[in-house]
């Protein structure tokens, strides 16, 4: 890492320091774009654990009621939705997929006009829920509309990070609007366990000196998963196995990465908005009693959820009959392991073992705090600190990744030119 920071300070490497000012300067627009809040509208409570969760990767602009209220979670459902129809559901989209860069192209173009149709429904639900029954359909069609834009505004930034600046824009904005409320999580803490009087001083710097300790414990968890995988020896029939020409299948212990989560609190959150929207007494006891991952009969829906999407979502992400088959049309084969059906059967146990793993982990990196919140009484929009981090430290990885990789083609692009002088 600080190989890499010293080789981005070098002179020839300006228009990568231009491309990270350009991605910082996008973010800081957003971030400030979080805090305009739309005429007219009040501020939110955010006491209730999904809608703290939504709240967080929108940076508090939720709470605030701004113009990024959604922030671009209309465009995650819609392009999960967009991956799901292209498993054979819809034969259209199975096709694009198959297209290569052009049917890629169309479906990001789908995905995206999607994700504004879903940003104006949320939105005028979103108003309904809020504003109250006091206000005309104007005034919802107004937020609304406004939300939507600010959702468009948002995906057109992602756009202009991804092409001008480093790393992919539309998870850079996620991560941004989540580290934007990491210190008023602190200072929360901070409060609830020492300065409020509710614990002893001793022991509230205790619990507040734990609660760190737990998210840098998640911080170090996530990065050792993230980089964990499970190398599969693979065989080719015209190339040697001698030395270290050896070639291997690498598969993430946590292949379905932090979508299984996502799926798990949006379902959750679900319920919770139904309730703000009918406002009924009985209803709303019964989410908040058992639909809630706070309380024990939530939390093991919230477990199974995440146990079920993950399964989902590997097996989405790697098939293991395309994975067979693109071995065998190009020579290669598992030793030990006929071609065809039992290379197929072989991945498949693989993956099935690994996913046991890669579940369990986000199981725990996503209750860890959930449990620390509810054993020290902290709010409940504390408890969003794993899935959070999750987020954060995937996006950091990658958009590191990307940049390192830029390093190292401009450095043996530089050795390439000089040996040929």
């Amino acid at each position: 890492m600080f190989q890499a920071l010293k080789q981005l300070s070098a002179p020839t490497n300006k228009d990568l320091r231009t491309r990270i000012y350009f991605t910082l300067g996008v973010l800081a627009l957003f971030i400030i774009g979080t805090y305009v809040q739309i005429p007219g509208t009040p501020n939110l409570d955010m006491s209730s654990t999904a809608f703290g969760t939504l709240n967080s990767f929108t940076g508090g602009a939720m709470q605030k009621f701004s113009i990024f209220s959604l922030g671009v979670t209309p465009y995650i459902t819609a392009s999960i939705i967009i991956q799901l129809l292209q498993m054979d559901i819809i034969p259209y989209f199975s096709e694009l997929k198959d297209e290569g860069p052009t049917g890629r192209q169309k479906i990001n173009k789908i995905t995206r006009y999607m994700g504004i149709i879903f940003a104006f429904i949320e939105g005028f639900v979103f108003a309904i829920a809020f504003l109250g029954s006091g206000k005309s359909t104007m005034d919802y069609m107004y937020v609304a509309t406004v939300i939507t834009a600010g959702t468009a505004f948002l995906l057109w930034l992602g756009d202009q990070i991804t092409q001008k600046g480093i790393g992919n824009g539309v998870s850079l904005i996620i991560m941004a609007g989540i580290i934007a409320t990491l210190p008023s999580t602190f200072v929360t803490v901070f409060e609830e366990l020492v300065t409020s009087g509710t614990y002893a001083n001793w022991l509230g710097i205790l619990l507040f000196i734990l609660f760190v300790i737990i998210y840098f414990a998640v911080v170090i968890g996530v990065i050792f998963m993230q980089e964990a995988e499970r190398r599969v020896q693979i065989q080719y029939a015209n190339k040697s196995t001698f030395g270290n020409n050896q070639s291997y299948m690498p598969i993430k212990i946590n292949t379905a990465g932090v979508v299984p989560v996502i799926f798990a609190s949006s379902l959750l959150t679900i319920p919770a908005v139904i309730a703000q929207f009918v406002k009924n007494d009985g209803f709303t006891e019964f989410v908040n009693k058992y639909l809630t991952y706070t309380q024990p009969v939530g939390f093991v829906i919230f477990v199974l959820l995440i146990y079920f999407f993950a399964y989902f979502y590997t097996f989405i992400q790697l098939r293991p009959e395309e994975l067979a088959k693109n071995l065998k049309e190009n020579g290669g084969f598992i030793p030990g392991v006929r071609p065809g059906k039992d290379t197929e059967d072989y991945i498949s146990k693989v993956l099935s073992r690994l996913t046991v793993f890669g579940a369990l982990f986000l199981v725990v990196i996503a209750s860890l705090p959930i449990i620390f919140s509810s054993l020290s009484g902290l709010s409940s929009n504390v408890s969003i600190g794993g899935t959070s981090l999750l987020i954060v430290v995937g996006v950091a990885l990658e958009t590191y990744r990307q940049l390192e990789g830029s390093l190292v083609t401009r450095s043996y692009k530089k050795g390439y030119s000089s040996r040929r002088r």
